[in-house]
């Protein structure tokens, strides 16, 4: 090759290839293009490297922005805001949480000190992790209901709860909570209809009721809510008259407190302890009491997974039953307060809070909504509240422990009682009469399905009953038209030179609102009158998405129409139904040149493929 086009051909594949490297006119040399040539792979190499690490950098980046909306700092940083006014309520509420840890422990079957074990935990790892600044975690009736049904389930031979089992299937309900917040799931609770909400609320409020009476009367507590049913006839034939004097004592106690009291620091529950506990002990009843608590620390209980086959149910339905309980809850937060909360931060704490659970030997929790609207009122504002409520619970249980174990079940059950009969959603219970007819159907499915089944099993067949009815009122919502060109009464460019009989022969499909599968009924109805016509226009223009049901139902009425010998022409496509329909290969049985922006040049091509008159300026429409 010779020297100059040798030099031509490597200045330009340098420049090409490395173009920050400018050669001087000393190097245009052949020496110097040698060495410029063995540069070249060397600069390449430095560029794809230089790329990786822009690629690494923006990755790190977008990983590091996802992950810092778990951050804790978030909450820490406003813990020096309202210090005051925080302790205080942190405190206020440790006592409110105190009696209703120790009772949702006992109704666990757990035993007392997983409740309070379960409030530390919820306050402390909530405080620190979680999207409500107002919100307070730990034990609530929903989450215990459905732990002690497992319990119940997975009992030993000796009839002894299954430690190890249940604990790591907190923990376990905890890592999946970890998971749907990693995966931004929060944002689906504001899709939950008011009316599966309260529903789910009066069903838990009728279990704990159902379940609580046989313990006031002196019995133990049923381990279902048909056992309950069963059981409560014969109870109330065979109470204990002492049981029955110290849980109306404690549950008036909180009633009376409530409503006569002008202390307001002084929760309801705890005075109905103080009463309950205090009658027992002055008149010396003989009934069953908490018995001995441990004082300390606890053992971990390391998660055993051997049989995650049998625990990731029941898991699923912990996790599921917190995430649910815990956003409502927040959501009311949010309207005392008017604030937001960050509902995917609140099921990463919530999800922190139930592994150290599983960890310690503690009940499941969720953000309480007793506690949270106390929290509220006492001038809590931020996790603070929470923590220190829960380092107050710590307080408690490393020292005063041992004074639990003279409090009575009976005076358990009554506060258990009352947060049954608070649960229940007193706002629909007067309009039940007059709901409308869906909503009643959900209601009522939902509160049957949750006292009789399971609550994960009410919620979702209260969602799908929600989900259906959405999907028949939108389908019906739009009215989808067929009509002949000469019924329809409207004018384009030509019309005159149309005879009235092609026009009877051109039949105008409207079809109006998205094209889904919610659809599907009124499509069939439509494509069943199409009959007796040559041409079919079908006017898309007030389609704003169509999914593969109604795309699929679209191509039905295409070939049911090409089988009839007629033409099919479009009109109206929007860009996001054009993509579906050309990337499910339908638009390619109607083809490109009957696919129109409008309904007068469907006509109008219409008019040319007849041969008729085109007006003056629209013979640009060729076929």
């Amino acid at each position: 090759m010779p020297y100059r086009t040798q030099r031509k051909i490597s200045l330009a594949l340098a420049m090409h290839l490395a173009p920050q490297v400018a050669l001087r006119p000393c190097d245009a040399s052949p020496g110097s293009i040698s060495n410029q040539s063995k540069r070249i792979p060397s600069l390449m190499n430095t560029n794809n490297t230089k790329n990786i690490n822009s690629s690494a950098r923006r990755v790190t980046q977008t990983i590091t922005g996802y992950l810092d909306d778990f951050n804790p700092w978030h909450n820490i940083r406003l813990f020096g805001t309202n210090v005051g006014n925080d302790l205080l309520a942190g405190l206020t509420v440790a006592v409110i949480a105190l009696p209703l840890a120790l009772a949702f422990g006992v109704a666990s079957g757990l035993g007392p000190e997983a409740g309070i074990w379960a409030a530390i935990c919820g306050g402390i790892f909530v405080g620190l992790f979680g999207g409500s600044n107002t919100g307070v975690s730990g034990p609530t009736g929903p989450k215990v209901v459905q732990l002690a049904a497992i319990v119940e389930l997975t009992r030993t031979a000796t009839g002894a709860a299954d430690a190890t089992f249940i604990f790591s299937l907190v923990f376990l309900s905890g890592l999946i909570c970890v998971a749907l917040a990693l995966l931004k799931v929060g944002r689906f609770i504001y899709y939950t209809p008011y009316s599966v909400v309260s529903g789910f609320m009066c069903g838990i409020g009728v279990i704990i009721i159902l379940l609580e009476i046989p313990a006031m009367l002196g019995f133990s507590t049923p381990s279902s809510v048909w056992d309950a049913v069963r059981q409560i006839p014969y109870d109330i034939i065979h109470e204990d008259p002492r049981a029955v004097v110290v849980s109306v004592a404690t549950f008036a106690a909180i009633v009376l407190w409530s409503r006569l009291s002008p202390i307001r620091w002084l929760p309801g529950p705890l005075i109905g302890l103080l009463v309950g506990t205090g009658i027992a002990s002055f008149f010396q009843f003989d009934i069953a009491l908490i018995g001995d608590m441990p004082m300390g620390l606890p053992a971990i209980n390391w998660p055993d997974f051997r049989r995650i086959d049998q625990m990731i149910g029941p898991a699923a339905a912990l996790a599921g039953l917190a995430v649910f309980d815990s956003l409502l809850t927040c959501l009311v937060a949010d309207n005392m307060t008017g604030e937001r909360h960050n509902s995917d931060r609140e099921i990463f704490g919530q999800g922190i809070a139930n592994m150290m659970c599983g960890l310690v030997g503690g009940v499941t929790t969720a953000t309480a909504t007793m506690r949270t609207v106390a929290n509220v009122k006492c001038g809590g504002r931020t996790g603070l509240a929470c923590v220190f409520h829960g380092v107050v619970l710590l307080a408690l249980m490393l020292g005063l422990a041992p004074l639990a174990s003279h409090i009575p079940i009976a005076c358990l059950a009554g506060i258990l009682l009352k947060i049954g009969i608070d649960i229940i959603d007193y706002r629909v219970l007067p309009i039940l009469h007059r709901m409308p007819f869906n909503d009643a159907i959900c209601f009522w499915t939902v509160l049957l399905v949750t006292v009789s089944v399971d609550l994960l099993v009410a919620m979702g067949v209260g969602v799908a009953i929600a989900f259906l009815r959405v999907i028949h009122e939108l389908g019906s919502l739009y009215e989808q038209q067929v009509i002949s060109v000469k019924d329809a009464n409207r004018h384009w460019p030509g019309d005159d030179a149309m005879p009235d009989t092609l026009k009877e022969k051109i039949l105008k499909l409207n079809l109006q609102g998205p094209l889904f599968f919610g659809v599907a009924d009124t499509l069939y109805r439509v494509a069943n009158s199409l009959n007796n016509y040559n041409y079919l226009v079908i006017r898309l223009g007030q389609v704003p998405m169509i999914d593969m049901s109604g795309a699929f139902l679209l191509d039905d009425i295409i070939d049911r129409a090409h089988h009839n010998g007629a033409t099919v022409v479009v009109t109206g496509l929007r860009d996001s139904t054009r993509r579906v329909l050309q990337q499910l290969k339908i638009l390619e049985k109607v083809g490109q040149d009957r696919c129109f922006d409008r309904f007068d040049d469907a006509m109008l091509w219409i008019q040319q493929h007849e041969k008729l008159p085109v007006p003056q300026g629209d013979n640009s429409m060729a076929l």
